[in-house]
């Protein structure tokens, strides 16, 4: 068994093959061994903890991601299991945090699945449209928006 502790100073025990699905505890084990001291994650808390334990639990008998050449192939956002996807229901904020915790703890399924998650809810949608979803500002000029625009024709659908 593992212990995990969060920003917040809650710990959490679980299987050696739960928290072993990120790749700097992975790392972190290899390195200090056994120990029955909890694994601090300054940049995780509990909330956001409990939501990637949760994953990490259901998807321990996954394997292991595959590092080769198929890191370069465009990645498709439709390819989502159910499960997945209900687990990714969660508010904004939540959201973003869960893809944080998993870029910080190395876990890339799970940077995955919320990678997919954020292109699904942008897709067909436009910029306005995705200014307003995430609360983002648009200070640019209208000159600058010309020229932006001008820059980019290419990208726009005739």
């Amino acid at each position: 068994m593992v212990v995990l502790q969060s920003s917040d100073g809650k710990s959490f025990t679980v299987e050696r093959g739960v928290a072993t699905q990120s790749v700097l505890i992975k790392n972190l084990l290899e390195d200090i061994g056994e120990s029955d001291e909890p694994i601090p994650l300054p940049n995780v808390t509990a909330k956001v903890l409990e939501k990637v334990i949760e994953y990490c639990e259901y998807h321990i008998d996954d394997p292991d991601p595959i590092q080769d050449d198929l890191d370069e192939i465009p990645k498709r956002s439709d390819d989502i299991e159910p499960r997945d996807e209900n687990f990714m229901k969660v508010d904004q904020e939540l959201l973003f945090e869960i893809l944080l915790a998993a870029n910080y703890m190395d876990i890339k399924p799970l940077l995955e699945l919320g990678c997919k998650t954020v292109a699904n809810m942008i897709r067909n949608k436009t910029a306005q449209e995705i200014r307003t979803m995430f609360n983002i500002v648009d200070d640019f000029s209208p000159e600058e928006r010309e020229q932006i625009k001008k820059e980019n024709e290419w990208a726009e659908d005739h």
